[in-house]
């Protein structure tokens, strides 16, 4: 019978997987904490090691770079071994170098042989003994900050060149860190005060949203395992996606397009404000993610959700021009707003992924904009804070469409505590602005004649 894997094995088998098979973390490491039976009082360090070593991947290779001699002839798992052990070395005080160290070379001989054993001894005693390799040796400000946040230097270049050294440099910093766990409050079954107090009942440690009225913020514990969440008192999203509902602004009885709404936060936000009146129409590609958006509306208890599969692209096909009141276009995009939450993202995304995006986003905006009603509102927005998909892609929409007007009217009804960040139109949330994920909205109303 295989011995059962100890937390710095089953670190480093998650870390090959996410590689090899460019899979999503928090997946891998929820199945990986059941499979392996993870001690409750381990699963913390076991999710740290694996999330600070990924998220600090570039800086862990400038580190090893000068104390290893042929990189090339590393196996992939034994380079993964270094990085979790250095990572545990460097940022972790609580585990002593030597015990980190310990650990690892008796993984590399269990793995591997004596030789590779010897080798990674070699490697990370050389580490302890001469001291890291200074990051002022890198002359340029966006190639040391790359190196220093371990974000890919083009992606570090580009947002420079978008925002400034300053903004970029805050960015990366804090996309270093763990985000808080947000809900939205269904406020159509219960107050935000009496949620509040159900979770701490049951020792959730919560508090109420600065930002967004019916939101609260989880300090300590998983929502998703609380009786509110059960009993679709409460959903977990986040604080900038919630002001999509906002920025559309649906009001009762009225007829709503969520052109790419899995997994439904959007959709049941918009359902509640419309108090479970008028209809929303809820569409995703997959039909697998339809079910979640159906799921989700059942557990809310909103009924005036009818969610279908269907491309977007083509709904001209199936819904008469002007159907709808309001439309909002949560649309693909490159995520880059939500690196916190899948810290892998960033070695996987390249710069043409952006190009091929803005060609999806202007084809899903040009394919619902005749079904907006004349004098309606159409929401575009995106969960990155690229401008070429979020400024300029709505620049090219409104050059196209002469009956599209920007409307920063909206702003009257956004939440108090955004409304400084709001550019006519426009709104472009970075993660530092308030510890939210990057968002952008866009405000568009269809003119009357």
């Amino acid at each position: 019978m295989a011995s059962k894997k100890n937390v710095r094995e089953v670190a480093l088998y998650l870390l090959e997987s996410i590689e090899k098979n460019q899979a999503y973390s928090n997946l891998l490491l929820n199945d990986a904490i059941e499979k392996n039976k993870i001690d409750k009082k381990d699963i913390g360090l076991l999710t740290e090691i694996v999330y600070g070593t990924l998220q600090r991947k570039l800086t862990l290779d400038f580190f090893l770079k000068p104390f290893i001699k042929n990189s090339r002839k590393l196996e992939g798992w034994v380079l993964q071994l270094l990085r979790l052990t250095l990572y545990q070395m460097v940022y972790l005080d609580r585990i002593p170098e030597r015990a980190a160290i310990y650990e690892a070379v008796e993984i590399a001989k269990r793995r591997g042989h004596k030789g590779i054993a010897g080798v990674v001894n070699g490697v990370l005693r050389s580490v302890q003994r001469d001291g890291l390799p200074s990051l002022d040796s890198i002359e340029d400000p966006s190639a040391r900050l790359a190196i220093e946040t371990s974000h890919p230097e083009w992606l570090v270049k580009r947002w420079v060149s978008q925002l400034g050294l300053e903004k970029t440099r805050e960015m990366c910093e804090l996309n270093l860190t763990a985000p808080l766990q947000t809900a939205r409050v269904n406020v159509t079954r219960i107050s935000v005060e009496e949620c509040l107090t159900l979770l701490e009942e049951e020792g959730f440690a919560v508090e109420p949203s600065p930002i967004i009225p019916e939101a609260i913020k989880c300090l300590r514990g998983n929502l998703a395992s609380s009786t509110p969440f059960k009993y679709g008192m409460l959903t977990i999203q986040d604080e900038s996606s919630m002001l999509a509902a906002y920025a559309l602004g649906a009001e009762k009885e009225e007829s709503i397009l969520d052109a790419c709404a899995a997994p439904g936060g959007k959709s049941t936000h918009i359902a509640e404000k419309l108090d479970n009146s008028g209809r929303v129409i809820s569409l995703d590609l997959h039909e697998h993610k339809v079910k979640l958006i159906k799921d989700n509306a059942a557990r809310l208890g909103l009924e005036n959700i009818e969610a279908k599969s269907l491309d977007s692209r083509t709904v001209q096909e199936h819904f008469e021009a002007e159907s709808f009141d309001r439309i909002l276009l949560d649309a693909p995009c490159s995520g880059l707003g939500v690196m916190r939450r899948k810290p892998d993202m960033k070695y996987t995304k390249k710069e043409e992924d952006l190009t091929r995006l803005q060609g999806i986003q202007l084809a899903l905006l040009e394919a619902v904009a005749p079904l907006v009603k004349k004098g309606g509102t159409l929401v575009y927005s995106t969960c990155t804070i690229d401008r070429e998909e979020n400024q300029e892609t709505v620049k090219l929409f409104l050059q196209k469409q002469a009956d599209y007007i920007g409307n920063p009217a909206f702003s009257e009804r956004m939440p108090e505590a955004v409304r400084p960040l709001i550019n006519d139109f426009e709104l472009q949330i970075l993660p530092q602005d308030f510890g939210s994920d990057g968002f952008y909205i866009a405000c568009l109303k269809r003119k009357v004649d």
